[in-house]
């Protein structure tokens, strides 16, 4: 498998500096949150610029996650009036996507239905996708609903109905992604989960809860996951998806969170 960090565990919009230090770490990926790079939007320089920094460092865009961090006002169920431009910002993401060299665009949060009937809320994101997914496909790029536990989401919890949600879409820029610590919370830690994805899962996040440093809580079993990825031949990228902990010192957290995803998820 291959190791990938999150820019949230590094300094917002000043952390290029510290991207030499995480191939040391055993990384060779950088998840990216777009609103940890730019401040209102980016240009094609500014992208351009930022890739080249990356991977003069020795690493590799991996995708994109956190999309609406700083445009809360979008996303799934905010009424028809923000519906197109979700849509267009959501095209916009999956462009810098591809301009970073990434793949994977990770929809976690920004999604609950609230009062809105399960159904209907299913009904609308299908008709959502309908409408977004052939603006994506000429991207190359990947949607990956992201599985969440039910303190976080009360739509699309659970990987099963993720898969489920893929299985009924069948496009080809709808993928699929697990999160660890959502897997935890959902009781889909079991073989059967994983058998489930075999040849279709697109990204794994190595998480805790609170975003802490991978391991750290001892609420997530991070050996067995990664057994479990490791039975159904995954070999692609696992994220830390991991906050910044220390202002003083975001490498020293960014150094431990490698040493474990390099034990558990070798």
């Amino acid at each position: 498998m291959n190791l990938a960090l999150s820019t949230i565990a590094l300094p917002a919009f000043d952390h290029l500096h510290a991207l030499a230090a995480l191939p040391g770490f055993g990384f060779t990926g950088l998840e990216v949150a777009p609103s940890r790079v730019w401040r209102n939007g980016w240009t094609a320089a500014q992208v351009e610029a930022y890739r080249r920094a990356v991977e003069a460092a020795g690493l590799t865009v991996v995708g994109l996650h956190s999309l609406f961090f700083d445009r809360p006002e979008l996303g799934l169920f905010k009424g028809a009036e923000l519906r197109a431009a979700t849509l267009d910002f959501m095209v916009d993401l999956s462009a810098l996507c591809r301009d970073l060299g990434g793949r994977t665009l990770i929809y976690g949060g920004g999604r609950k239905r609230g009062d809105l009937p399960a159904g209907d809320a299913r009904a609308e994101t299908l008709r959502f996708l309908a409408e977004l997914l052939p603006r994506l496909e000429g991207h190359g790029t990947k949607l990956c609903f992201e599985p969440l536990g039910p303190k976080d989401s009360d739509f699309l919890n659970s990987a099963a109905e993720c898969l489920a949600l893929v299985e009924e879409v069948s496009h080809p820029a709808l993928g699929l992604q697990l999160d660890a610590k959502a897997l935890v919370e959902n009781g889909e830690t079991g073989p059967e989960t994983f058998a489930a994805v075999t040849g279709r899962l697109d990204h794994f996040h190595a998480n805790d809860p609170g975003l802490v440093v991978p391991g750290s809580t001892g609420t997530v079993d991070h050996a067995l996951l990664g057994q479990r990825l490791r039975a159904i031949g995954y070999d692609g990228w696992v994220s830390a998806e991991q906050r910044m902990l220390s202002a003083a010192d975001p490498l020293a957290d960014a150094a431990r969170s490698g040493a474990i995803l390099q034990e558990c998820y070798p």
